[in-house]
């Protein structure tokens, strides 16, 4: 019989002890591992909490959790209590779940373990029956959270790919798949049309769409849509961004970094969002026209609430600037496409300085073609690996990498922590460190310099679980 959770930190134990595919060998699992045929029994158990909110479901490689932020941003502001499912966290587990912006509460937590721990006791011990992921524990903990809180509406972020992910069993209003590229191609599959065919198994039969996808696989989108008679709109031709004037010449200070997303219904003005990047204006377009289908089916959403509620959204760990003498960025970037958008950010606002790299990846990512692309960029670099998940690329092997793409001199620290201080060391004032490679070292790079930013007394340790 499982035991009763009786504390925080026992909460995160029994989450911890899943089978979990982040702390999984790459090639331990397969697609066939992820079912939603478990997730289904799971959630009735718990009583079929996902049938009861309807959801804006958000999938992609790239992109999809600032759009799912941005959406939820916008409801809240609009007064539509909101919850925002989300992976992987930066420093606590609840982070996966908030209600406007709030987390569940350490007591919540260890309720909504017990309620998820004995659904999944009598999963176990059903005959040739894998025993629920971390992941899918964690969405149905999500869905009893967004339940039990009175949610009119809920966001969800795919975890992984779409089709089987334990996100799919939802009731959504709108349906939305950002840009993709390759990732996870052990279990997605080898190319970008691939990978799109499974992300696009989130839409449903009737339900409206919004694409943001781009290239060759942009057709796949289409066939799926047909297929189930999804209505589609797509970022290019349906929705477009009005870029702003061109720098100097904006009508006056405030129009400075402002544009306009025209949908099929009509057009949105004076918009704006605090994440770097111009790639955020097009994550902006793809989550207002979201908002704009969802006003078309009957949501009450304010002119003003949709403005209001992109100048409000907050998203860690997206090129985000946490210092700037010596300038610090640490980002989430884990593929080729990400790594674009975040030197295209770092031209847009050279400094003039130097740039440090710290860089981390993850077996299954393509780190070669990761370092191939930033690496002739950078004035030097600090290879690391992180130590909060098992599936860090070994320090040797990066360097073996590295050796085919650039014959500078490089630096290898063992954990983070060494990384850090060694590019501070070399870091003068003027210049700029820039973490990336992987989430979960943006993550830990993130921790340590706002630790250090703050008074001793406050530097407490906060439980931690492996991300996912």
């Amino acid at each position: 019989m499982t035991p009763t959770v009786r504390t925080y930190e026992q909460a995160l134990e029994f989450l911890y002890g899943r089978i979990d595919y982040e702390r999984a060998q790459a090639d331990a699992l397969s697609a066939g591992d992820f079912k939603l045929d478990r997730m289904a029994r799971l959630l009735d158990l718990l009583g079929n909490p996902h049938e009861r909110i309807p959801a804006v479901h958000v999938a992609g490689t790239k992109g999809k959790g600032s759009t799912a932020a941005m959406i939820a941003s916008v409801l809240t502001a609009a007064g539509h209590r909101t919850g925002l499912f989300t992976s992987p966290h930066i420093s606590a587990f609840e982070e996966r779940m908030t209600v406007d912006g709030v987390s569940p509460g350490p007591e919540e937590v260890v309720d909504l373990v017990n309620r998820v721990a004995e659904a999944a006791e009598r999963l176990d011990r059903l005959p040739g029956q894998m025993a629920p992921t971390y992941f899918e524990l964690a969405t149905a903990m999500a869905w009893l959270h967004f339940t039990r809180r009175g949610c009119g509406i809920v966001v969800l972020e795919v975890g992984l790919g779409g089709r089987l992910d334990a996100t799919n069993l939802c009731r959504p209003e709108v349906t939305v798949i950002t840009n993709v590229s390759r990732d996870h191609t052990a279990l997605l599959g080898s190319t970008a049309e691939r990978i799109a065919r499974e992300k696009a198994g989130i839409a449903k039969p009737g339900v409206p769409m919004i694409s943001g996808v781009m290239g060759p696989a942009a057709r796949v989108i289409e066939e799926v849509c047909d297929a189930v008679a999804a209505p589609l709109s797509r970022l290019g031709r349906e929705i477009r961004v009005v870029e702003p004037s061109p720098a100097g010449q904006a009508d006056s200070p405030r129009d400075a970094g402002r544009f306009t997303v025209e949908t099929p219904r009509r057009s949105w003005h004076d918009l704006s969002v605090p994440l770097a990047g111009a790639h955020q204006r097009s994550n902006a377009a793809l989550a207002v026209a979201a908002i704009d289908l969802l006003i078309g089916r009957g949501w009450r959403i304010a002119d003003e609430a949709v403005r209001e509620g992109l100048r409000q959204v907050r998203w860690p760990l997206r090129i985000e600037r946490l210092a700037e003498r010596p300038e610090v960025i640490v980002d989430a970037a884990h593929n080729w496409a990400a790594a674009g958008a975040l030197l295209d950010t770092l031209a847009a606002g050279d400094r003039g300085g130097r740039r440090i790299l710290l860089f981390a990846a993850t077996r299954d990512k393509d780190y070669a073609g990761m370092l191939r692309r930033l690496l002739p960029r950078f004035d030097t670099a600090v290879l690391t690996r992180y130590q909060n998940n098992p599936r860090g690329v070994d320090l040797r092997q990066l360097a073996r990498v590295v050796e085919t793409v650039t014959n500078r001199p490089v630096h290898l620290a063992e954990d983070p922590a060494r990384a850090w201080k060694l590019a501070r060391r070399l870091a003068s004032e003027a210049d700029t460190i820039c973490a990336t490679g992987s989430f979960f070292l943006a993550a830990e790079i993130r921790e340590i310099v706002l630790d250090a930013a703050r008074p001793p007394a406050a530097r407490a340790e906060t439980p931690r679980l492996l991300r996912s």
